[in-house]
């Protein structure tokens, strides 16, 4: 499976912008996609958002909840996060991933170790005046 990410760019403080995740396939062992970030000088890549396949509700980090939306395209086998209201600090290369397994989604919603099949190339999104 390959994830290819789109749609950063730069944007004012209080803007939108929306990031998709587009898979090459649907992998038999998906079980979510998830978001995460790595903010400039950072070395971890920080959980943003998640999304499981098969339904349910999505999860958000607690900095971006009310903020972002994440949202999913079966038919097209995409992921998408609407960012709005953003902030500086959310500042970074964003990236997509699929995680294999409900244990992978509950690890990385409680900040575990985790696996996944795929990681994206990044986005980066600047949000600066």
């Amino acid at each position: 499976v390959q994830l290819v990410e789109s749609g950063g760019g730069l944007v004012q403080p209080g803007g939108s912008l929306g990031l998709s995740c587009a898979a090459s396939e649907r992998a038999r062992s998906t079980y979510a996609t998830g978001w995460f970030r790595q903010a400039p000088g950072k070395e971890h890549h920080e959980f943003v958002s998640a999304i499981a396949w098969s339904g349910g509700s999505p999860y958000y980090a607690d900095s971006v909840k009310g903020r972002f939306t994440i949202s999913r395209d079966r038919s097209k086998n995409t992921v998408y996060l609407q960012m709005s209201n953003l902030k500086p600090e959310d500042t970074a290369v964003y990236y997509c991933a699929v995680l294999p397994s409900s244990s992978d989604l509950v690890a990385v919603i409680t900040g575990g170790s985790y696996d996944y099949d795929a990681w994206g190339q990044g986005t980066r999104v600047t949000v600066s005046s």
